[in-house]
């Protein structure tokens, strides 16, 4: 039995209540910090540890100009901006690393030869599972974060991942936002609103 006691208020604060979706990021972030990010955001769970996550990291002025004719408008500015954009992808190829991932058994089977539409859906659930424990690691490092929507998928995974078989879900922008030029925060659905306890 687990004896893991729960994180203090502060910590809490800084994953959820007081974390916020910033427009404008700055500062630096640094190849050491992006490295730890993926290194925590890699221990959350997948269905039998496919773990598909794919990330790009868009840091270089080269790279920002590849990802620039991809944004939608109002999505251009922030992102050219920000410190660094994470490209959260999914690869449909997944199942290929299953006998390193789950050893237990012969997962891959499970999943050669399935049609893609059921790739997708496999890959894209799990991907965007591991694209939120992206942005808790980030938060949980004191980054700030902007993901979005808002870019032309196809072009991005021209751009990024041309010849494979990845394929982008996500961005998020990161760096360090100014608390003073956020819009005053949303309201979200209460308990009994959202959820049920049966």
């Amino acid at each position: 039995m687990s004896n893991t006691p729960p994180l203090p208020a502060y910590a809490l604060d800084q994953l959820f209540r007081t974390a916020r979706t910033h427009n404008e990021l700055k500062g630096e972030v640094s190849d050491e910090t992006l490295r730890e990010l993926y290194d925590l955001a890699k221990w959350g769970p997948t269905s039998a540890n496919m773990s598909p996550l794919r990330l790009v990291f868009v840091k270089s002025p080269e790279a920002k100009a590849r990802l620039a004719p991809a944004l939608d408008e109002g999505n251009h500015a922030k992102t050219m901006a920000a410190p660094v954009t994470a490209i959260v992808a999914y690869d449909l190829a997944f199942y290929e690393k299953l006998p390193y991932l789950f050893p237990h058994t012969d997962a891959r089977g499970w999943f050669d030869g399935k049609p893609e539409a059921d790739l997708t859906t496999i890959a894209l659930r799990n991907g965007s599972l591991q694209g939120a424990y992206v942005l808790m690691a980030a938060r949980a490092l004191g980054l700030d974060t902007g993901p979005m929507s808002g870019f032309n998928n196809a072009l991005v995974d021209e751009a990024f991942f041309a010849g494979t078989k990845i394929k982008s879900n996500f961005l998020i922008n990161l760096g360090h936002g100014d608390t003073a030029k956020l819009f005053p925060r949303s309201p979200r659905l209460s308990f009994d609103e959202a959820a049920r306890i049966l």
